[in-house]
């Protein structure tokens, strides 16, 4: 694996704060949230009518009375497939339907059979399946604990922090509502319908107003929110984005955590502010169990999370308390459903299984797109574009795809160009092509309100449009000026927009040309908070139900119709700001616009992290900073960094003085082209990791307690990270680990890196130089340093020759690089597809062989004997760390002939080079070391 480490320095650099904050709500200036939080922990208000209780096939409903207002909910459980329990909470008759989120999920998640073990007046205890794993249900006050014998895995309203509000008519008719409902399930008194008005006429329940915006709910408040305690807890992490540190913090005496997707200008740092994407799932995780929850509501969202020591205790017979570690995470959400998967693991591995098996794994990219990309903000023609690739290839660096930002439409207009800068774009794109290179156009969601562009009138005449509370047209400001924002939630509409990227409406366009979302949250500059207005509809929908959704959805769009346009054969690349759970299924996410600062290019390692854990492994951040100016030495240490993140592009602002490589002198040129070459050689690497994300939903990138969870030192390291998914079915055989250089301050003083893992050997990657596990490894560095270490037992396959671009070398050779373990054996894989279409889907073209260095002996076996793929590339070199000088070696060959390899031993190195086996990557063979 690759392990990046950034140092945490005891004093960070200064962070120059850009944001305007007060364009953005606290939890004190959010009515629901507010109101939420000023629920203190006690007694929860609801019972469990357990006389109601229902047991099906598929699941169990029983009703929830709430005792202060006599309201009843309804409560669905479901003991699902692959260890996982589902929490359904909505109303049991709502004047309305409530929102719930469709689509995320890729299918109806399948069921097993849950039965009654017990049952009193008290309580109901129900088999998740084993011996050892119940669910209790307790009826007063209402809990759920979920158990694995003896012990408390979690409970759900423990603390009593269950709240729903009811959907009610205007608050003028509103007690006639109440009184109407009175025959079916409850008797009122005066004086509860005193306090009942009471509580639906406090601030912000039917209006609220943010600086100048006005929010009218017609229905009042509709917030939900739920509490969760974990015992023997003190590690959480996830629910992506925010620019803080890989562990969640304490948020006791300060924000929660929201989610809530959002344009925010040089976003802070250590912060829990929400920004561009929200993924609302949360791990947690100890030396004995990893578990997830996945909170499935788009609406806006506040994440809660407080650690401690408590004392456990279970109602019923199973009594008794002990002090142990917890953390609680209380959920509060502003309307929707409580709809709540609760993954049991245990290890963290099947965590992920888990959630992808929900929502889909991480799309299988164009090899390309792992490649380098060259962005900013703007490049001025198609003259600046000739020159910039020309650069690249007298500079010796390698590139794949060029962007052109929003300068490059006419007008702010998209699926257009500017005919002045860009009058011939299809001779710009196949001059790309001839060089088997490419490029990125920008296509934003907010629509120029134009009577004469085609977009528009087509949106508007076919009422694609999102409408505002009054039923017209919404439209607000972003860079076209005026514009309408396309409902992206309406599946036609969908189908609409993805019919747009066929090579005969979207003029101009190839087939090496791809596409980013970005301003999807969706940003509207005189918005509330740069956004939508929450009582704009979706059809039956507000805003309010929806919209953490909407850049899912546009990303969505924008894939299928890359798809489309080829008939279906070419996977998309696309690439978008905003997002949510799914979001992995339809391409690559990167952090927003960073700054050219040293505490920027730190951050992007445990957002990163934190996204891979939820499964969007497709991350990256601006290389040098999208804000401000980095000094050569931010931005060499930058593209160092990010050669070893999934998704590697440098972009740049609009008022920032030109930054491509070779305008640093021609000693930063060498140090950053080395960089860029060495993220090429790993190519065949990367993407092997990528075919197994995208059939096993691990995560490409991923902090070192997920390989490593028993080792509590690695816990809240999230300056390191491992990049690899084991073969084999040990499920722990990570491939290689990295510290980068983050800080001025570590060039004079070197890194220090924790290589993990009691009895295990890493190898430098440059030096080959053999290093234990289990230690903090201070290493020396000079401007050229990008540590990297490759963990013993594994086999990486490399391709050593750096041509101009990916594609260029699609039949060159590989190098292996065979990193013995203590006990002399390795293991690793080699994929080879074309790269860049559905056939090893589809038609099963593609090749994954096992390679195996066992009793003094390399050898290669097909893992997929039923598949097919030619390959011209063949196997150049194999070099050999931590071997010993053999007397001989042969090669035995597919037809069972024999012969002599040359070869060459370093005893300071202990690196035994093979040179030119010559056989071809995709048969059977097998190297001897006599």
């Amino acid at each position: 694996m690759c392990l990046y480490r950034v140092l945490v320095l005891s004093v960070f650099l200064s962070i120059t704060q850009a944001v305007d904050r007060s364009n953005f709500k606290t939890c004190d200036q959010s009515a629901f949230c507010s109101r939420q939080r000023a629920m203190k922990p006690g007694q929860s208000s609801y019972t469990a009518l357990l006389e109601t209780l229902e047991l099906s096939d598929s699941h169990l409903t029983v009703q929830l009375l709430n005792n202060n207002n006599k309201v009843l909910l309804l409560l669905e459980l479901y003991r699902l497939q692959g260890n996982m329990t589902r929490v359904k909470i909505n109303e049991l008759k709502p004047i309305k339907p409530r929102y719930e989120v469709p689509d995320v999920l890729i299918t109806d998640p399948p069921t097993e059979l849950m039965s009654v073990l017990a049952q009193d007046e008290h309580r109901v205890v129900l088999s998740l399946g084993g011996e050892d794993w119940r669910l209790i249900l307790s009826a007063q006050p209402f809990r759920l604990d979920i158990m694995e014998g003896p012990q408390v895995l979690l409970s759900l309203n423990s603390r009593g922090l269950l709240a729903f509000e009811q959907l009610l008519l205007h608050l003028h008719v509103w007690p006639l509502f109440w009184f109407s409902t009175k025959p079916l399930s409850f008797q009122v008194s005066e004086g509860e319908e005193e306090e009942a008005e009471e509580e639906v006429d406090q601030p912000g329940m039917w209006e609220e107003t943010f600086k100048t915006h006005a929010d009218t709910k017609p229905n009042g408040p509709s917030s939900i929110s739920l509490d969760f305690s974990l015992p023997g807890v003190e590690h959480v992490y996830g629910i992506p984005e925010h620019a803080d540190g890989l562990k969640l913090k304490n948020t006791d005496g300060g924000d929660p955590y929201r989610l809530y997707n959002l344009d925010v200008f040089q976003y802070e740092l250590f912060n829990p502010m929400a920004l561009y994407g929200a993924v609302p799932v949360l791990l947690s995780h100890n030396t004995h169990r990893t578990m997830g929850l996945f909170w499935l509501n788009a609406a806006e969202t506040w994440v809660d999370v407080s650690s401690g020591q408590v004392g456990v205790c279970v109602t019923g017979s199973h009594t008794g308390s002990s002090e142990v570690p917890q953390t609680d995470v209380r959920w509060i959400s502003e309307s929707g459903i409580i709809d709540v998967f609760i993954m049991l693991g245990p290890r963290p591995n099947d965590v992920f299984t888990q959630y992808s098996s929900l929502t889909g794994t991480q799309a299988f990219p164009p090899l390309s797109s792992l490649a380098y990309h060259q962005c900013r903000w703007n490049y001025n023609d198609q003259e600046d574009v000739s020159a910039v690739d020309q650069g690249f290839d007298e500079h010796d660096i390698p590139y794949d795809f060029i962007w052109l930002d929003i300068e490059h439409t006419d007008g702010k207009r998209y699926f257009t160009w500017d005919n002045n800068k860009f009058p011939q774009p299809k001779d710009m794109l196949q001059g790309l092509l001839d060089k088997r290179r490419k490029m990125v156009t920008i296509v934003d969601p907010h629509i120029k309100v134009d009577s004469s562009y085609k977009i528009h009138t087509e949106i508007r005449s076919r009422g694609y449009y999102i409408k505002n509370k009054d039923g017209g047209d919404y439209e607000g400001w972003c860079w076209p000026g005026n514009a309408g924002y396309p409902d992206f939630t309406n599946p036609e509409m969908r189908k609409w927009w993805a019919s747009m990227f066929a090579y005969d409406q979207y003029e101009g366009s190839m087939e090496n040309l791809y596409t980013w979302n970005d301003m999807n949250e969706p940003s509207v500059f005189n918005g509330p908070e740069v956004t939508m207005h929450k009582d704009a509809l979706h059809g039956p929908w507000e805003h309010r139900d929806i919209h953490n959704l909407y850049g899912f959805y546009v990303q969505m769009a924008t894939a299928e119709g890359q798809i489309q346009r080829s008939g279906g054969l070419e996977r998309p690349f696309v690439l978008t700001r905003a997002f949510f759970a799914g979001s992995q299924r339809y391409g690559a996410v990167w952090t927003g616009d960073n700054a050219a600062e040293w505490g920027h290019l730190k951050m992007s390692i445990p957002m990163c992290l934190s996204l891979g854990l939820v499964g969007i492994s497709f991350c990256g951040a601006d290389v040098g900073g999208f804000f401000k100016t980095p000094s050569a030495e931010l931005l060499v240490r930058w593209y160092q960094a990010g050669a070893y993140q999934p998704f590697f592009r440098a972009h740049a602002h609009l008022d920032t003085p030109r930054r491509e490589p070779w305008l640093f002198g021609p000693d930063n040129t060498a140090l950053i082209r080395e960089a860029v070459r060495q993220r090429y050689t790993l190519l065949p690497y990367w993407y092997l990791q990528f075919y197994h994300a995208q059939r096993t939903g691990q995560p490409v990138m991923r902090p070192l307690w997920v390989e490593y969870p028993e080792d509590i030192a690695t816990f809240s390291i999230d300056n390191e990270f491992l990049i690899a998914l084991q073969p084999g079915e040990d499920d722990a055989l990570p491939q290689a680990t990295s510290p980068p250089v983050c800080s001025s301050d570590e060039r004079s003083s070197g890194v220090t890196a924790y290589l993990p893992g009691n009895g295990e050997v890493w190898y430098d990657v440059h030096t080959f130089q053999r290093h234990d596990g289990a230690q903090n490894l201070s290493i020396p560095v000079t401007m050229s340093s990008i540590p990297v270490f490759q963990r013993g037992g594994s086999i990486i396959c490399r391709k050593n020759r750096v041509r101009r671009s990916s594609s260029c070398m699609e039949n060159d050779p590989y190098t292996l690089y065979v990193a013995l373990d203590s006990q002399g054996n390795a293991e690793g894989e080699i994929y080879i597809d074309d790269g860049h279409t559905f056939k090893h889907k589809t038609d099963k073209q593609f090749i994954h062989r096992r390679l195996s260095f066992t009793a003094n002996s390399l050898s290669s076996s097909d893992l997929s004997p039923d598949s097919q793929f030619p390959t011209a590339s063949w196997v150049e070199q194999v070099n050999i760390l931590g071997a010993q000088k053999p007397d001989a070696v042969t090669l035995t060959a597919t037809d069972g002939g024999e012969s002599s390899v040359e070869f060459e031993f370093d005893p300071d190195t202990a690196v035994l080079t093979l040179r030119k086996p010559g056989v071809n990557a995709g048969v059977n063979w097998t190297l001897h070391l006599r």
